[in-house]
């Protein structure tokens, strides 16, 4: 079984601000990721799932148990890949944040924008990287409730706020 505990945040609530407040990180951290752990331990309890590994239930499963534990994955990916303001240097950054920014303003809807070594890729709803064979460096994650309460429907600004101010490029680095 899973607990919020096991997916901390890597800064506290208000280190991203002023691009994202302690308040958005509040309610994406524990109502969005606590309600997908919440969610899956429910689905998964007595089951094979109970005692796999969460990357193995998002191979292994499909639909409501797919979704939960998928949105735990990328939640704390995506809360990994954030850190304010580094200035760790990377081969084509510039070129990685024009590609992302492409992705992520492209998605309709709910979804992610993702590096893995293959390239820039998207994703909608829970679909993940690792669902298919594909292990990512950075995520984005454009889902509304990732930025509402600081931008409100300015996706593009959160989008370009996040690139220029919020990837933890040492951490992509080290994923790449």
């Amino acid at each position: 079984m899973f607990s919020l505990d096991q997916f901390p945040l890597p800064w506290p609530a208000d280190a991203l601000e002023p691009y994202i407040s302690a308040r958005t990180i509040g309610f994406h951290y524990e109502k969005h990721l606590g309600g997908y752990i919440k969610n899956l331990n429910a689905l998964i309890a007595g089951t094979e799932f109970e005692n796999m590994l969460l990357i193995e239930i998002i191979q292994k499963t499909g639909g409501k148990t797919f979704n939960n534990a998928a949105q735990i994955y990328n939640h704390d990916f995506f809360f990994k890949c954030l850190k304010k303001d580094d200035a760790t240097p990377l081969e084509n950054k510039e070129k990685i944040k024009a590609d992302i920014r492409t992705a992520a303003n492209g998605v309709f809807g709910s979804g992610w924008a993702w590096l893995t070594a293959a390239g820039v890729e998207t994703t909608a709803n829970a679909d993940t990287p690792i669902a298919h064979g594909r292990m990512p460096a950075l995520c984005l994650d454009v889902w509304e409730h990732a930025y509402y309460l600081d931008y409100q429907n300015r996706r593009n600004d959160f989008i370009d706020a996040f690139l220029e101010h919020l990837v933890n490029w040492e951490f992509v680095a080290g994923n790449l």
